[in-house]
């Protein structure tokens, strides 16, 4: 049996998705969550077989959801859901050590054909995707901006979301003081002053929607 966890912030997302996968005779879903820090922790301490997480969520993304899934626990594969204008996200996507990248709207035929591959070990791209990330590959130049480091990009998010310094050591199990830290380290690479270029930044990157 295949044990499979849930991510997205609507529940009639999550609904739909429960239904297609508890059709299959072979697939058993374990577990909701609401948001990525949910998503994150959920994983963590049920080790389900598969994640099948959204791009977009509050608290983390399903990126950062992942990163730091397949840090604590590697054995579980990711799967990350996506709508069309989020595929600039696909490579990061990858690189957070996803397995495959489906996009909402082919969700009924791709979705299944993805939990598959991810079962035989094989990664999943639709074709639309691949062709997606040659671009990208192809297109990625070097940028002004510093790399910013994963734990930065979720302290950014988070203080963009308004989310006090003791909120945010608290969803990322951090002491306050590794809060501001990141948050200074990540404002002088990005070359912010204050919490509103943060968000501007934030909402360009698709952190946040604005």
């Amino acid at each position: 049996m295949l044990r499979v966890l849930i991510a997205d912030d609507h529940g009639i997302v999550r609904s739909g998705l429960r239904l297609l996968l508890e059709r299959q005779p072979d697939i058993e879903v374990v577990g909701e969550a609401a948001d990525g820090a949910e998503a994150r922790d959920l994983a963590i301490r049920e080790r389900p077989d598969l994640a099948i997480l959204d791009v977009k969520m509050p608290n983390l993304t399903g990126l950062q959801a992942t990163r730091e899934i397949k840090r604590q626990a590697p054995e579980v594969s990711v799967l990350i859901l996506s709508m069309h204008d989020d595929e600039r996200y696909l490579f990061e996507a990858l690189k957070a050590g996803a397995s495959g990248y489906v996009l909402k709207a082919q969700a009924d035929t791709d979705l299944l054909a993805a939990i598959r591959a991810v079962e035989r070990g094989e990664p999943f791209l639709t074709p639309e995707a691949q062709r997606t990330l040659i671009k990208d590959v192809l297109e990625r130049g070097s940028s002004g901006e510093e790399e910013l480091t994963p734990r930065e990009e979720e302290v950014v998010k988070l203080v963009a979301e308004a989310n006090t310094t003791k909120q945010i050591a608290e969803l990322l199990h951090l002491s306050e003081k590794t809060v501001e830290n990141h948050r200074a380290n990540a404002m002088r690479k990005l070359g912010m002053r204050d919490r509103v270029e943060l968000v501007r930044y934030a909402i360009r990157r698709g952190l946040i929607e604005p």
